[in-house]
């Protein structure tokens, strides 16, 4: 098997070390030396804009947050179900938006580069915070899951009231969907405290065979 070729790397503070590396055509991102997403295995973004935007396929003016860029699938996927949204996306490492525009653009068929889609180089929960009643939906990708995060900021995204922003941040009958890498009971539990109506998915990351991941797909009832 050939080995890793690290493509980028970047020391970004507070967070450590960020690696782009490549083999046989795939990439994998890594932050301080652990894998946090791979090109082969994007399934599961593909089916957090499926579970997230099923209710606007069709509503003009649709509004999408995506929280964290990584590959672009997630974007790349809101972009071909839904028509005529508009996408924000809001990614914490600005090295992650410049190497989505340069060398992981074919990945996802160049989404930034869409009319559609507005790119906010900053923190996704002081974003939804200023933007009350904003969007139809909020898909949520900035860590391995609630309790496995890539930058200690990031735990008041999930405490009780980091859930209840992005219930505040949400139009009536919007959809809050947090991908994880396994199961969190504590935060569903948390998300039906807020108010929420939650379902659990568990869709492959990569083919019918490969591991699963998990989404948290929490229904603001109105």
């Amino acid at each position: 098997m050939k080995p890793w070729e690290t493509v980028e790397r970047e020391q970004v503070p507070e967070v450590g070390e960020v690696t782009l590396a490549r083999r046989d055509g795939e990439y994998v991102l890594r932050v301080r030396g652990q894998t946090l997403m791979s090109s082969r295995q994007h399934g599961s973004e593909v089916a957090m804009a499926d579970a997230g935007c099923a209710h606007v396929a069709g509503t003009p003016k649709a509004r999408v947050l995506v929280g964290g860029l990584g590959f672009g699938f997630t974007v790349r996927a809101v972009l071909d179900r839904v028509p005529n949204a508009r996408v924000v996306v809001a990614e914490l490492l600005p090295v992650v938006v410049a190497w989505n525009r340069g060398v992981l653009s074919p990945l996802a068929k160049s989404p930034l580069e869409d009319p559609r889609v507005t790119v906010v180089e900053g923190d996704v929960g002081r974003l939804m915070r200023k933007q009350s009643g904003a969007f139809d939906a909020i898909l949520l990708d900035v860590d391995n899951g609630p309790s496995a995060l890539t930058h200690p900021n990031n735990e008041s995204l999930y405490d009780f009231t980091g859930v209840s922003v992005a219930y505040g941040a949400l139009r009536p009958k919007g959809t809050f969907v947090v991908w994880s890498a396994g199961p969190a009971p504590s935060f569903v539990k948390r998300l039906e405290e807020v108010g929420f109506v939650v379902q659990t998915l568990h869709p492959a990351a990569h083919g019918a065979k490969g591991p699963r991941h998990t989404l948290f797909v929490a229904k603001r009832p109105r």
